[in-house]
């Protein structure tokens, strides 16, 4: 199976020879339904973390039955070299056990915004020799406290995005910045997003999409911000928004049109998509993601 950014399946061929449009027809789109896919379908833990909690091994299992082949990861003990409770290597032999990969996780940054740059320095150390031990590709930072979500914070962000990213980089890792909605709001013309954009350096500090996020509270489209920055849109968090209260839900029960969005955009830059929901699991978070990856693999996958 194509993982990586330059593998080009015979959809992505269509799609940029300006031939998608005929996907519509019978023949062709039963041929592109046969086409493996590009990327591993990939689910961010964070989805399940209540499941995670209470028994890591068996919710894994669960996951890999599901048709998950890729995970995200949220959370990491630094003091015990740890996930969900094991060690770094035991969890990485479980994987391993369940052919499931970990190309990514979510790190505690925004707990050391105010430490000195030398404990900062210390805890990425830790969260490279982390990701290492899983054989990881990215780091991200995935969070902001409120309190540090003025420009000047931002700006301050910035310059610590670009130091880790340096670090990270050097260590022979990628490092990304994850949004939310907060990144978003304007103060007075700009917002803090404008200032990640335009003050990281994109070799150091690639970017990761939460699709859901960018729809429901960027002036742009998702194709317009991967349009602006050529080659940093490295991973999405695909996740559906509810029609009513627009907090999240399964895939497919939404107002997202995925469809429309997954066979149009850019994916020139993606080397990994995680599929996730935060919250507001119509029964529990098992299920919500068995009933997520059913839609996925049956509407969405065959655009990746």
């Amino acid at each position: 199976m194509n993982t990586g950014p330059n593998s080009t399946s015979r959809r992505n061929f269509l799609k940029k020879s300006g031939l998608a449009a005929a996907a519509t027809l019978v023949p062709l789109h039963n041929f592109a339904m046969d086409i493996e896919p590009n990327y591993k379908m990939g689910l961010q833990l964070f989805t399940i973390r209540d499941a995670m909690e209470k028994d890591p091994l068996g919710s894994l299992k669960a996951v890999a039955a599901l048709g998950y082949a890729d995970l995200e990861t949220y959370g990491y003990d630094v003091v015990t070299d740890s996930y969900y409770g094991c060690k770094a290597k035991a969890f990485k032999q479980i994987l391993d056990d369940l052919n499931l990969t970990a190309t990514s996780g979510h790190y505690g940054f925004s707990d050391y915004f105010e430490k000195s740059k030398e404990e900062l320095f210390r805890y990425v150390e830790q969260c490279i020799s982390g990701a290492h031990t899983l054989d990881k590709k990215y780091i991200v930072w995935p969070w902001l406290h409120p309190q540090y979500r003025t420009l000047e914070h931002f700006k301050i962000l910035a310059e610590k995005l670009n130091r880790i990213g340096e670090q990270v980089t050097a260590a022979g890792l990628g490092f990304a910045y994850h949004n939310h909605d907060f990144e978003f709001t304007d103060h007075d013309g700009q917002t803090g997003y404008d200032i990640i954009l335009e003050q990281t350096d994109p070799e150091l500090v690639k970017l990761q999409m939460d699709l859901y996020w960018v729809v429901h509270s960027s002036k742009s489209s998702p194709a317009e911000l991967i349009a602006s920055q050529p080659g940093r849109y490295v991973m999405w968090h695909i996740k559906d928004m509810d029609k009513k209260t627009r907090d999240y839900t399964e895939l497919g029960n939404g107002s997202i049109d995925y469809t429309d969005m997954l066979s149009t955009i850019d994916t020139d830059a993606l080397e990994y998509y995680y599929l996730e929901q935060g919250g507001n699991y119509a029964n529990n978070s098992m299920q919500s993601i068995a009933d997520s990856a059913n839609y996925f693999k049956k509407h969405l996958q065959r655009y990746l």
